[in-house]
């Protein structure tokens, strides 16, 4: 059996500030991590910025995300570098500064959040009417983030929920690697993936047929066993197919059993425990 590769979800959001360069660094240095995960989307200014929650006052097991309040897209670039994330001394890093802190020899996952609207029709494969429009609304920000990552020279694989983000990142920047996210729809994925051609799938973790997790309630999916097998129609059509969010080893076993191709965790070493490493 070939592990699957280990992607430090948020750098590895269950022992470290979530998406901030001090988390990307110490998962970087994790000998398992593959690639950093990330969330990305615009300061007022568009300024690409690394954040999950479009409202800064969110909470975390009873942290506040944020010693500030208010929505992203509406707050200065000045004020988001003075938060601080999770009643610790780490601030909000811009995508520019989160990449110069990281080696290259670490790829990141850059998931396209939001391009500053609350309007982002989430996880919808797209009527042909509606494409363009969608790509549209993406399209500056997107541009942002490309530029942002120009002299970064590691591994980058774009994802997103949305539609319009895959469509705008292949209309800025065709050559980078591009996955969709699933959020309830595994058809809806799987049209998406093949609509703009991308490299993989990330569906969540209990989407995957035949294991214990299939029959588990998570994220958009119910405890019904999936009526697709996404890992099978992935692979038949050469796409990878990375699983979130895994938060223990007894998930890792099962994904990595499955035969997924990656795994985007919480922790680092849940593979060498599963492994009995």
């Amino acid at each position: 059996m070939v592990s699957p590769i280990v992607i430090a979800h948020r750098g590895y959001a269950g022992v470290a500030p979530e998406n901030t360069v001090a988390a990307a660094v110490n998962a970087a240095a994790v000998d398992e991590t593959a690639m950093l995960e990330i969330d990305v989307q615009p300061a007022a200014c568009g300024t690409p910025v690394v954040i999950h929650d479009e409202r800064l006052e969110g909470r975390r097991n009873g942290r506040p995300l944020t010693d500030a309040s208010g929505l992203v897209r509406e707050t200065s670039l000045e004020d988001l570098r003075t938060a601080r994330v999770l009643d610790t001394a780490e601030p909000i890093p811009t995508l520019t500064e989160f990449l110069e802190a990281i080696p290259e020899t670490v790829g990141v996952n850059i998931e396209l959040k939001t391009p500053g609207t609350s309007e982002l029709r989430v996880g919808e494969s797209l009527p042909e009417a509606d494409r363009d429009d969608r790509r549209a609304v993406w399209l500056p920000f997107v541009e942002r983030v490309v530029d942002a990552c120009a002299s970064f020279d590691g591994e980058l694989l774009f994802s997103s929920f949305c539609e319009g983000a895959l469509a705008a990142l292949r209309a800025v920047a065709p050559a980078y690697a591009a996955a969709t996210l699933v959020w309830n729809d595994l058809e809806a994925g799987l049209e998406i993936a093949r609509r703009y051609d991308c490299e993989a799938i990330h569906p969540p973790r209990n989407a995957i047929a035949g294991t214990g997790l299939a029959t588990t309630s998570y994220a958009g999916f119910s405890d019904a066993e999936p009526d697709i097998d996404v890992l099978e129609v992935a692979h038949d059509e050469g796409r990878a197919v990375n699983v979130w969010t895994v938060t223990n080893w007894h998930q890792f076993e099962q994904l990595a059993a499955a035969g997924v191709d990656g795994i985007i965790a919480d922790y680092p070493g849940l593979g060498a425990v599963s492994s009995g490493d």
